[in-house]
């Protein structure tokens, strides 16, 4: 029988984490990793109108499927720091990239080995590169999937910034446990800039310009992410598809951390969605 208060799930990402880090040559990209679950219901309607019309439903990914795992793996402060430097993305960054979406396909695998040998079935999606080109939208949004499960939320820079920050990346699966709610999130907004408060330094560090108060320009990110695998000398040998920047989170207040928490007047979660 599945005992979610045993923490399988977690302990397993944890180890992973630390495991990938200590074989990782400089000792690895990655902090301590967090996970979320979500039970699947009519919360997850709203995916078409939030993340993009022909998003997927959990129960088209697995009809079976009970909850929803979604994870974020942050990074090490010293990556994040290397890449505050000019407006093109370091080697590290895009080193990182790779090797986090290995991670991410690992730690996926080895949650849906674990619920498998609970007898549960489970399905995923690869890391990244899983939307459509031409729209520029995902049909199965990692962000949009934390944002329902509680954790984390939209920040300016159109990032998910969890109680860990928003510099690191995502992962999520679906499967037939019901694993119920744990949501991370403790405030109604992680952004300073929703919170009413004074900030937009993610705004301001985007090479092309290309978040504005009122949205988020996806054709001009796009085009520059292309534009650094193209153009950049110490990223030819980097697959074709490392298409990285990631200004818009180096050495934010909302890097390491949700900075809406210190805010006393800030109202905290309480309730479901």
């Amino acid at each position: 029988m599945w005992k979610n208060e045993e923490r399988p799930l977690e302990r397993f990402i944890e180890g992973a984490v630390a495991e990938a880090a200590e074989r990782h040559p400089r000792g690895g990209w990655w902090r301590k990793p967090l996970l979320a679950t979500a039970t699947i219901d009519e919360r997850f309607d709203i995916l078409p109108k939030i993340a993009a019309p022909d998003h997927l439903k959990p129960s088209d990914l697995l009809p079976t499927a009970r909850s929803l795992i979604v994870f974020f793996i942050p990074f090490v402060e010293s990556l994040i720091k290397g890449n505050k430097k000019g407006e093109r993305p370091c080697r590290d960054w895009g080193l990182s990239y790779i090797e986090t979406n290995e991670l991410i396909g690992n730690v996926c695998k080895g949650l849906a080995d674990i619920l498998e040998d609970y007898g549960y079935s489970s399905a995923l999606t690869p890391a990244t590169h899983n939307f459509n080109e031409e729209k520029l939208m995902a049909r199965w949004s990692h962000k949009h999937l934390a944002y329902i499960a509680g954790l984390g939320r939209f920040g300016m820079h159109n990032l998910i910034i969890t109680p860990m920050g928003c510099a690191g990346r995502l992962g999520s699966l679906v499967t037939e446990a019901e694993l119920g709610d744990s949501r991370l999130i403790e405030t109604e907004e992680a952004c300073l800039m929703k919170a009413g408060k004074s900030c937009g330094k993610c705004m301001a560090a985007c090479p092309v310009s290309a978040f504005k108060d009122d949205g988020f320009e996806r054709r001009r990110c796009w085009d520059r992410l292309k534009e650094n695998r193209a153009d950049i000398p110490y990223f030819s040998d980097m697959p074709i598809s490392t298409h990285v920047c990631g200004k818009c989170a180096a050495m934010m207040p909302c890097s390491f951390k949700n900075p809406v928490l210190s805010l006393k007047d800030h109202p905290k979660v309480h309730h479901e969605q």
